[in-house]
């Protein structure tokens, strides 16, 4: 259902091998179950490590409940290459304690698959958007906080 290519919006994309219908689970984010406060120090680590190389993806940590969360820097998941969008195809839905990336839209053969990351308005300059669809907002935001920016 998918393929891994390089793309316009950041380094690797998740691509569509075939149409894809909308409300369909395209796939599964998967990876190691950990604690919120090994996901804490993970991410912190990550960060750092970032900010020195860019081009590398930052931090594939998912939040899954309220006390463990999901890190998805794994060889074995391909859902981590899914690049943000502010006018994504797709959005993340928990079923059953398990990650999935679920198409909002009828997506077609070849097409990006993307989601909106729903960061917090608390860092958002750290996140710049390069999504390039006609209402991105500039950075990595969810859209609850998109009218702050505006204002």
């Amino acid at each position: 259902m998918i393929i891994i290519k390089k793309s316009s919006i950041h380094n690797k994309g998740v691509f569509a091998s075939r149409d894809i219908a909308k409300g369909t689970k395209v796939i599964e984010y998967v990876g190691e179950k950990i604690t919120k406060k090994e996901a804490e120090k993970r991410a912190l680590k990550k960060l750092n490590k970032h900010k020195k190389n860019p081009d590398q993806g930052a931090v594939y940590i998912f939040e899954l409940n309220s006390r463990y969360d999901i890190d998805g820097d794994v060889p074995y998941n391909d859902a981590k290459y899914i690049n943000h969008s502010c006018n994504p195809n797709c959005e993340t839905q928990i079923i059953n304690n398990r990650i999935w990336i679920v198409a909002i839209k009828d997506i077609k053969k070849g097409e990006e698959i993307t989601y909106n990351y729903g960061y917090d308005l608390d860092s958002y300059k750290d996140h710049p958007c390069k999504c390039g669809s006609k209402n991105c907002i500039g950075y990595i935001l969810a859209e609850e906080h998109w009218p702050k920016l505006l204002n």
